[in-house]
């Protein structure tokens, strides 16, 4: 009789180590990611949203819109794939409670990636500025977005334009405007809005890689001093430098001082790029004219009819 108790004891434990291996093998095989995590099927359509809110539309909004931020603070890199999810997830948030305010913004700053996602972010915008009309900030966002993505400077300047008058808006906005209308090569067009846009981003990542851009227009900048010096020196000796040191060397030195290489970092130094034969901050290795490199004129060219595309 024991024995036959403990067979019984040793068949069950059997089926049981039987049962907890395959709940194993079928829970490995199962996936186990939340939604945002994998940023797939989870934006449903905001009038199901609508719908199922059951009039509660800001409570709801409040939860895609924290799932939107939770999504990309997951992403360790954010791809245009889930920059677009992360979109549409804002997207659903406005129409539900279109009175919110930073969710607009922080589209605008993640949507960069493609001009299918410029235009989203622009669309978003539009919604903002239709809810939020005294509110200059969008304005600026979406003046930056044709800009610097697009290379609509007219639309640019007729979107900023009238926000100079908004409370709050910057004096130098106006000053923006004719920027817009003149600066052939964008720099201090790009220098006025990435200050601007430091000032106003309520998102330290995003101030964080503004305040970089800053950085190296400011060294642009003083790059190009160094180019004007340098062809004060040939025509003085008739001849090139051999080292940026020579500006500044010599009995007919044509600088006093050499301007710091980065605004912030020591122990650098202006170099002659062997390649371009420009001179460059050894800390970046090249220049900043994101408007006169060929590829660069090429893709906002590229975009700026993808988004005439996506628009229409």
């Amino acid at each position: 009789m024991r024995e036959r108790s403990e067979g019984r004891g040793r068949l069950r434990a059997a089926i049981l180590c039987a049962a907890l291996v395959l709940t194993g093998v079928a829970h490995s095989a199962m996936d186990t990611s939340s939604p945002a995590d994998t940023g797939k099927g989870f934006v449903p359509p905001a009038a199901q949203a609508r719908l199922s809110s059951l009039g509660f539309h800001a409570a709801v909004a409040d939860y895609y819109w924290l799932m939107a931020v939770e999504f990309i603070g997951s992403r360790f890199i954010v791809e245009n794939e889930d920059a677009l999810r992360a979109g549409e997830l804002i997207d659903l948030v406005t129409t539900l409670d279109p009175w919110v305010g930073h969710p607009y913004r922080f589209a605008a700053m993640w949507l960069t990636e493609s001009a299918e996602a410029v235009v989203a972010s622009n669309r978003l915008l539009r919604r903002a500025i239709a809810y939020h009309p005294n509110d200059w900030r969008n304005r600026h966002y979406l003046g930056f977005n044709y800009f610097y993505y697009l290379g609509e400077n007219l639309k640019a300047a007729r979107v900023i334009e009238a926000a100079i008058q908004l409370p709050g808006a910057p004096r130098y906005l106006a000053g923006l405007v004719g920027k817009l209308r003149t600066d052939e090569d964008g720099l201090e067009t790009t220098a006025a809005f990435l200050h601007q846009l430091v000032e106003v981003t309520e998102d330290e990542y995003a101030k964080a890689s503004y305040l970089q851009a800053v950085d190296e227009v400011d060294t642009e900048r003083r790059a190009r001093l160094l180019d004007k010096a340098r062809d004060v020196y040939r025509k003085q000796h008739g001849r090139d430098i051999t080292s940026v040191r020579d500006l500044v060397e010599g009995p007919r030195s044509v600088l006093r001082e050499l301007p710091p290489p980065h605004p912030f970092q020591d122990g650098l130094e202006w170099i002659i790029d062997p390649e371009t034969g420009q001179i460059v901050s050894s800390f970046y290795g090249a220049r900043y004219a994101p408007y006169l490199k060929e590829h660069r004129r090429e893709k906002r060219e590229r975009w700026r009819v993808e988004a005439r595309a996506w628009e229409s």
